[in-house]
Parts: structure tokens; sequence; C-alpha cells
């Protein structure tokens, strides 16, 4: 009876245990259970059997329980590959990694260091930190030492109970203040392994004491290798995507640039058939302008503006120049410079200023200087090289031109020249047939080449006639060109600025003018061969100069004796002065040089104190140049103080006889 009892409690209590087991109740359950068994006095025999029960009840539950986990793990791990599978950045890729690690192993902190495009060791991500984690002072030293250096040693993933207690590998300062700062006290690593390469490290922490068990270790293992190979192929994938973005710029720079070139091409044909069809230098330079969107100036070797189109900035001439050269030795277009325009800001706007060669063969035919509001690309830059062999062209053209009518032009301005001069009517015809005004004020210059062929100058007179709008021929030697305009000086040096360096050798100018009408031309190259000849004598061969820069030497060889013109050149700033502030300048000048130049001597004469007239002699240097007591300018004044004393007496004499006609001739 007594054992058929205690096989009764024996089976309620495993009946009891197997309950509670299929419940998963908890180990106080369980403990429960013992303790009531206790409490209600059992046999020792009956404890034993109920203790030995839930000590396998509770076994089983624990196996089941490590089975759930581990199945939770597998299906945390299937659905991070299922995820790894989405095309993630790198930075993406990483952030899941380690949120997933936290949740697979339920760790406060994860971390992951990957090595970079120079080998260098990088946190790259971390979640879980109380703290800043700062990669500078944390990423190298995690992968070298402290537990990173202890999974290398053992090839594998490697954990601590204790972090910071833990001897069994080198300790770190950094390593230790970030364990210290984030309360870490277990941590594990695992590498992130694709065959025998390790790209980096997974990191994982608890706030707690903690032993990880070898399932654990086994579910992080194959996250980390997984994360492994997600890593490299999202490394490609950003490569992929680096270089697809480049090739698209690229394409799209290449798209752009044939566009540009297309333009280019229609720009470049729009200018030669403009150049084709006899259009000018004006029309080619507003063309390029247009297609460039900038201001484009044509100048020949003398620095001459033969067309500008625009409103050009003040240029920096030192810096074009030293551009030309550079440009003309390169033989390609060269910036010169940037300057400032008022554009209504405080700034302004910057423009660029680039210089172009016109050359022809060895030939320089001068430069095209552009202005541009917007930096020239490098189409541009071949744009604008275009243009400036266009110009080339359309002068060798005109020159061309003007050597196939140069036998009529020269005929002209022979017969200008012959005396007597043929029909007057007649030559204005044929003058205008040519294109040329003699009605408009004109000057007359001589070249004389020292030296070497006189043909290559010819044919450089015929172009620079044609393009001038002037004649040319050939006498005695001498290349005569009958120019428009006024200034006879600027004249003969610009023939001598252009003709000499192309020549290679000195090229002596002389010039005279202006002139009015088709009868003085005949006058003017008298004086300019005058004035030529005039030069040679006085040693100044190679030099260019006209008959009113000779001065008073100018004034013996013109054949109108220009005095009026003469003693204004040499005094009339004197003059002006004295009869504007009825002064005593003059008279004090012709005192001072009666008087030897002595300012006491002539104050003397003039009866006013030695420092009147130094004061009086200080104005007229302010008026005529501080040069203007140097021995060739002080013979030009005092001639001119004659000459003006002898016109005042004659004017005077002139009106005395005018008024009483018995006056005597011979006084003053």
């Amino acid at each position: 009876m007594s054992h058929h009892g205690t096989d009764g409690s024996g089976s309620v209590d495993a009946l009891s245990v197997l309950e509670l087991l299929a419940q998963q109740a908890p180990p106080e359950r369980f403990a429960d259970l013992l303790d009531r068994a206790r409490e209600a006095g059992r046999p020792a025999a009956e404890l034993a059997h109920l203790e030995r029960a839930v000590h396998l009840a509770t076994g089983v539950a624990q196996s089941l329980a490590r089975r759930e986990r581990r199945g939770s793990g597998l299906d945390a791990l299937a659905d991070t590959a299922r995820d790894l599978t989405h095309p993630y950045d790198l930075d993406g890729l990483l952030r899941l990694i380690v949120r997933r690690a936290r949740r697979l192993l339920d760790l406060d902190l994860a971390c992951i260091t990957l090595r970079d495009a120079h080998g260098v060791r990088v946190l790259h991500s971390s979640e879980g930190g109380l703290t800043v984690l700062d990669p500078a002072d944390c990423a190298i030293a995690l992968e070298r030492e402290g537990l990173g250096g202890l999974v290398h040693v053992l090839g594998g993933p490697a954990w601590t109970e204790d972090y910071l207690t833990d001897d069994r590998f080198p300790h770190v300062p950094a390593v230790d203040r970030l364990v210290h700062d984030e309360g870490l006290r277990a941590v594990l690593a695992v590498p992130l392994r694709i065959g025998d390469t390790v790209l980096g490290l997974l990191y994982g922490g608890d706030r707690r004491a903690r032993r990880f068990a070898d399932g654990e270790l086994g579910l992080l293992a194959p996250l980390a290798d997984l994360a492994a190979v997600a890593t490299e192929k999202a490394g490609l994938l950003d490569q992929t995507r680096a270089e697809v973005s480049e090739l698209e710029q690229d394409s799209s720079r290449a798209r752009t640039a044939l566009t540009r070139m297309r333009y280019i091409g229609e720009a470049h044909s729009r200018i030669m058939n403009l150049v084709l069809s006899g259009g000018d230098l004006l029309g080619v330079a507003k063309t390029a302008g247009d297609a460039l969107d900038a201001c484009v100036l044509v100048r020949d070797p003398g620095g001459r503006t033969l067309a500008a189109t625009g409103g050009f900035p003040a240029l920096d001439e030192d810096a074009v120049a030293k551009a030309s050269l550079d440009a003309h030795a390169g033989r390609r277009p060269v910036r010169a410079s940037t300057v400032r325009t008022p554009t209504g800001d405080a700034d302004g706007a910057a423009e660029q200023t680039w210089v172009a060669p016109v050359i022809a063969g060895s030939e320089d035919l001068g430069v095209l200087v552009v202005s541009a509001a917007t930096p020239l690309t490098g189409e541009d830059e071949r744009l604008l090289e275009l243009a400036a062999q266009s110009v080339a062209f359309l002068l060798l053209m005109q020159r061309s031109t003007a050597v196939a009518e140069g036998p009529v032009r020269d005929e002209l301005l022979d017969d200008l020249l012959a005396e007597p001069q043929h029909a007057p009517q007649q030559i204005a015809q044929r003058a205008r047939r040519l294109g040329i005004d003699l009605r408009k004020p004109h000057v007359l210059v001589v070249a004389r080449p020292e030296g070497g062929e006189q043909g290559r100058a010819v044919v450089w007179a015929s172009s620079y006639a044609y393009r001038m709008a002037g004649l040319k021929t050939v006498q005695g030697g001498c290349i005569v060109l009958l120019l428009p305009g006024v200034d006879a000086s600027a004249a003969a040096k610009a023939v001598s600025a252009e003709l000499a360096p192309l020549l290679g050798h000195p090229v002596s100018v002389g010039a005279a003018g202006p002139g009015w009408s088709p009868d003085s031309v005949a006058r003017l190259s008298q004086e300019a061969m005058r004035c030529l000849d005039a030069m040679s004598a006085l040693g100044g061969a190679g030099a260019a100069a006209s008959v009113e820069d000779l001065g008073f030497l100018g004034l013996l060889l013109s054949d109108d004796h220009d005095v009026d013109g003469f003693i204004e050149s040499a005094i009339g700033p004197v003059l002006d002065y004295d009869a504007e502030r009825f002064t005593d300048l003059t008279r004090t000048l012709e005192a001072y040089f009666a008087s030897g130049a002595s300012p006491t001597n002539a104050a003397e004469a003039l009866h006013v104190h030695p420092n009147t007239v130094s004061r009086r002699l200080e104005r007229i240097g302010e008026l005529l140049g501080t040069e203007w007591q140097k021995p060739g300018q002080v013979l030009e004044v005092q001639l001119a103080l004659r000459l003006q004393r002898t016109r005042d007496v004659l004017a005077h004499r002139r009106a005395a006889l005018a008024t009483d006609p018995r006056a005597p001739r011979g006084e003053e």
C-alpha cells in the first residue's frame, strides 16, 4: 500500500514537472515545486526523485531555449543575408551590420574597422556608444593592439569577460579610455575575412561581465563573413558607380566639346566665307568677336589699330607687348593680363585679355587682341587661332590685290610727283577710281632702306599703302608713300617701326605735310627728300622724322617757310601766357639771352630784382619743358624770339604806313 502511494505521488510529481516543462515555465516555478514538496514533509526518496526530475526538466528547458535562440539567430542571419543582397552603399551597409550584430548577441555596443585605400585601418561605423568615438584615436589601435592584436594571433574570433583586467594582450591607453568611458567589460572581436584576406574587424561590447558561448560566436562569425563579402561588393559597387559617374561626366564633356567644336567650325566657315567674298578686317573682327563673345582688336606690327569692335577696356600695354612677343615665339594665343572694368559694383568685372599672333610663314603681320568677359576655353583658344589665321589670309589677299593694282597706283603717284603736273581733272578722276580723295589732308613719307635688297620693302610698301588707303611708288632707290593724315611725324615713325623689323636692317624715313590738294604732293615730296638728306648729313641714318621735327632746319627746308608755325612750336606757350596774363616773360627771355644767360644782368636791364627774373625763368621752364636751355632747343628759342621781334616790327611799320603814308620807311 505504501509502495503504491509512493508510486502515485511520484507519478503526480513527474506529471507536474512535465506540465511546467510544457509551459516553458521559468526556473523559479520549478524551485517553487521543490519548496512545496519539502514543506509537505515528503519522504526523502520522493524528494530525491523530484529533484532529479526538476534537474532533468531544467536541462531540457535550457536546451530548448538554446535551440530557440540559435533558431532565432539563424533566422536573423537569413534576414541579414537577404538584406545584404540589396544595393547598399558602403556606409549604409556597415550601419546595417553593426545594428544586426548588436541585436544578434544582445550587445550594448558594436563597431567595425576597415582598411582604407591607403592601407590604414579606419573606424567606419558604430552603434550604441555613449560617447563620441574618435576614429583617429581608436581605429588603428583597435586593429593592431588590444583584442584586435589577439585576433591576428589566434587567426579567429577572440573575446574577454572583463577587458580592463585581462592581461592576455597589450593594452593601449586610447582604447582603455574608450572602454572605461563607455563602461564596457565584456568585449569580443571577429575578423571580416575573405579567404586569407582580413578586410577589417567587427567588435561587440557589453557593460556587464559576460562569457560568450561557442554558439554565440558561431552566430557572429557567419555574420562577419557575410559582412566581408557584402563589404567587398559594396566597395566594388561604389567604385563602379564612381567610374560610371566619371564616364558620364566624360561623355557630357565630350558632347559639350563636340558641340563647341561644331560651333567653332561653323564660326570659322563664316569668317572664311567673309574673307573669300571680299570682306574687310572690320567684318572679320566683328564675326570673330560674336563667336567668342568678346571685343576684338586687330593691330599691325607697329601697334596701330587696323580694326576694332566693341568698347575695349584700358589695356595694360606692357602686358600686351610681352604677350605679343610670347605669342609670336610660340605661334599660339597667349593670355596677356586681367584688367578691371567699371560695371557698377564695387569690385568691377574681371576681363581676360588674350593676344594671338597674325603670322604668314615667318612674316609678322600683327596681332589679334581679344578682351573677353568670361574665361576662354580650349576650343575658344582654337577659334582665336583660326581667326588670326583668317586675318593673316585676308592681309595677304589685300597685299596681292595691292600688288596687282600696283602699276596703276604707282603711275598715279608718279604723275602727282611729276613737274609739271598732268591735267588736274584727269588725276582727280583716276584717284577716285582707286578710292583716293586728294582733297582730304595727306602726308608724304619717303623711306630709304639702309642696305639689303629692295624687293621685299617694295612688296611691303604696296600692301601698306593699300591697307592705309594711300599710294606708293619707288623713285631714286626710295619708297615714296602718300598717306591720309595730318601728322607727318607719326606717319614717319609708323613706317619705320613696321618696315625696319621686317627687313632686319635700318630704314631712314623722312616725311612732310599735311597737304590739302593734288598740287601739294610734289612740294611735300621735295620737302620730305630734303628732310631725309638733312638727317643723313647730320648722321641720323636709320632715324625717322618729319620737317617739323627738325626745328629751324625744317623751317629752312620747307618751301612755304612756315614762320608762324615755327614760332608757335618754339615759344608759343610763352607768347600765349603773356597775352593772357599781361606778363613780361617774352621780354625777360630776350634780356636773359642778351645778357649772356645771366639772371643778374638781365635783372639790371629790366630794372627788376634778380629773384623776379629767377621766378620768371622757372615759369618759362614750366611752359617750355625742363630741357628748354639745352643747346639745340636754346638755338630754336633764340631764333623764334628774333623772328617774333622782326614780325612785330614789320607789323608796326605796316600799321604806321597805313595811318600816315608820309612816315619814313627806314624808321622802326
